[in-house]
């Protein structure tokens, strides 16, 4: 479960900022969430050690360059069907047909 906090300025009637920083009608109300920040800066953390370096170089060479290919090469744009498990079934195709073509080649 989430939870959040919210600050509310006390006066924004005289600042110079007045409906540069925020749009609505009274005073600037934000809202935080503690244990999002922390799992973002977690996050952030595993991502700029040497692993998670390592790991972010080899996605583009993994994952991209097949959606890259499908879209591409194979103009593949939308799904023709609809509802997820058509989806799922025409997703499922199109991935044999790409690992049948890598294995050709």
């Amino acid at each position: 479960m989430q939870t959040l906090k919210q600050y509310q300025a006390k006066n924004c009637q005289g600042c110079p900022l007045n409906g540069i920083c925020h749009k609505a009608k009274g005073n600037r109300t934000i809202e935080i969430n503690f244990e999002l920040q922390r799992y973002r800066k977690q996050a952030n953390e595993l991502l700029n050690t040497k692993k998670g370096i390592d790991k972010r170089k080899q996605r583009c060479h993994d994952v991209e360059t097949v959606f890259g290919n499908i879209k591409q090469n194979h103009r593949f744009r939308r799904f023709m069907l609809r509802g997820k498990e058509k989806v799922a079934i025409e997703w499922g195709l199109l991935a044999i047909a790409q690992n049948i073509r890598k294995r050709a080649a």
